[in-house]
């Protein structure tokens, strides 16, 4: 008889081996540039495994940089993925990475609350059209994790959202949950134990079968993509579920 949790384990500890300690592929970094609609150039890392490979959009968190995903787009590209890590017009710095966008967007006084990022990931799922034409994952935190969510929704250029922390971010002008009613892309959303009731009720329109909800078994949990850096608790369990949630996407 097989022993499904010595299977489980082994499962994870696999994956882990291959996140954190192998790189079949290349992980050039390269610094790129493209511009918004309204003309406001967009900063971005560039992480180039194979073009043939499909995109995953990263976007991060309020006063923070696409420097929020210096350790975790390698591990990404593990996965068999190329990724675009994005500055965008909402942000500061981290992890000694300034928002260049954001600073542009101040000099030139362009509108730059939460809701008008929106049009630098259409930006950037227009950029990576260059490289191939296949359908992008969004890969949000916090606030943007909001926008990936409701801009999934409707654009066909969109297979998936990986959404840490998502939440009600726009109010008053408008309300997420009352954005994804028809939402039927494969969700993937992560939370901190105090947010993830909240977080349920958010997709609570989106059917079981699409949606698959991550929490620390022990602690708190982190806000946002922070939650996989190395040093956050819990960062080795959720990297085990996000990856399993890549691999059932990889077979769609």
């Amino acid at each position: 008889m097989f022993n499904h949790h010595k299977i489980h384990d082994v499962m994870k500890g696999v994956l882990i081996f291959f996140l954190f300690f192998n790189s079949f592929y290349s992980q050039a970094q390269e610094k790129v540039s493209f511009y918004a609609s309204d003309s406001l150039k967009i900063s971005a890392d560039l992480y180039l495994n194979d073009y043939q490979l499909p995109f995953i959009i990263l976007l991060h968190q309020a006063e923070s940089s696409r420097g929020e995903y210096i350790s975790i787009a390698p591990k990404l590209l593990n996965l068999g993925y190329n990724c675009l890590a994005i500055d965008l017009r909402s942000g500061n710095k981290i992890n000694y990475i300034t928002n260049e966008t954001a600073e542009r967007a101040r000099q030139l006084h362009k509108p730059a609350k939460f809701i008008d990022a929106e049009a630098d990931i259409q930006a950037a799922i227009e950029y990576i059209k260059k490289y191939n034409k296949k359908a992008v994952i969004l890969f949000g935190s916090s606030y943007s994790a909001s926008l990936a969510l409701m801009m999934a929704e409707n654009s066909a250029s969109v297979m998936a959202v990986v959404a840490f922390s998502p939440g009600e971010y726009f109010q008053p002008e408008l309300e997420v949950k009352n954005k994804l009613y028809s939402l039927r892309k494969p969700v993937f959303a992560a939370s901190t134990d105090l947010e993830y009731t909240y977080v349920v009720d958010l997709l609570s329109e989106v059917p079981d079968s699409s949606k698959t909800f991550f929490k620390p078994d022990k602690g708190r949990g982190v806000h946002g993509a922070k939650a996989l850096w190395e040093e956050s608790p819990g960062s080795k369990e959720c990297w085990f579920q996000l990856a399993y949630f890549f691999g059932k996407l990889n077979e769609i």
